[in-house]
């Protein structure tokens, strides 16, 4: 339980692949106009990183050093192409909006870096834990962002969640406030740059916090002063 407590702290924020290894800000950064565009891309990243860190896991003792590198990149496309296929087939609005950024999870260095690091060094279950964590922590920065700017820009939140959820979902927009014109700065990517910017500082802010309250408190020293008899 210790070690599955440590890999959730390691991948929701520790080592959070987003706030703290900054990978994968390409898409990020791109499609995170919405909390559903977020949340759309962060499961698809979650599912590559579950598949592939078990894969790896499995054959870790079969592939050899010299080769392994191209093997897991292999085994990453081959899951890719499989959410991609399922997203055609289920999401195909959402498939359309997030475009080239779905076939591009297989550069990610965020699912290479879990192989290489975790997944080819340790058991299935283990592999599979940090997989849905990293991707958890993933998909969580994602709908922060997305919500952030969409709130900013559009006024709503979940909008277009039919897309994801399907027609059931057609009535959870919320609307928070009603513009004519959006807010081009957070819709745009420079938005997208300026919101992560907060969320790392946010991030810092709240480590520093804690390292402080950790600190040991400083010791009192005591000066005795000698005087020698005459």
């Amino acid at each position: 339980m210790n070690e599955w407590k440590e890999l959730t702290l390691q991948g929701l924020w520790k080592n959070n692949p987003a706030l703290v290894q900054l990978l994968g800000l390409c898409p990020l950064l791109a499609v995170t106009s919405t909390v559903i565009n977020g949340l759309g891309l962060g499961l698809a990243t979650t599912l590559v990183l579950i598949g592939s860190n078990i894969t790896v896991s499995l054959v870790r003792n079969v592939v050899s050093n010299e080769i392994r590198i191209p093997v897991f990149v292999m085994v990453i496309a081959a899951f890719v192409t499989i959410v991609q296929l399922l997203m055609n087939a289920y999401t195909y609005e959402l498939y359309l909006t997030l475009g080239i950024f779905i076939p591009l999870i297989v550069t990610n260095c965020a699912i290479i870096g879990r192989a290489e690091a975790y997944a080819s060094k340790n058991a299935i279950v283990p592999s599979a834990i940090d997989g849905l964590m990293m991707g958890a922590g993933f998909t969580f920065i994602l709908m922060l962002l997305g919500g952030i700017r969409e709130a900013l820009g559009s006024g709503t939140l979940l909008a277009g969640a039919d897309r994801l959820f399907g027609s059931v979902a057609e009535n959870w927009t919320i609307t928070l406030f009603h513009t004519e014109q959006p807010f081009l700065l957070a819709i745009l990517p420079p938005g997208a740059f300026i919101g992560m910017g907060f969320i790392i500082a946010v991030k810092n802010y709240i480590d520093g916090l804690h390292a402080a309250k950790q600190a040991p408190a400083s010791k009192t020293v005591t000066r005795i002063r000698v005087t020698a008899e005459q």
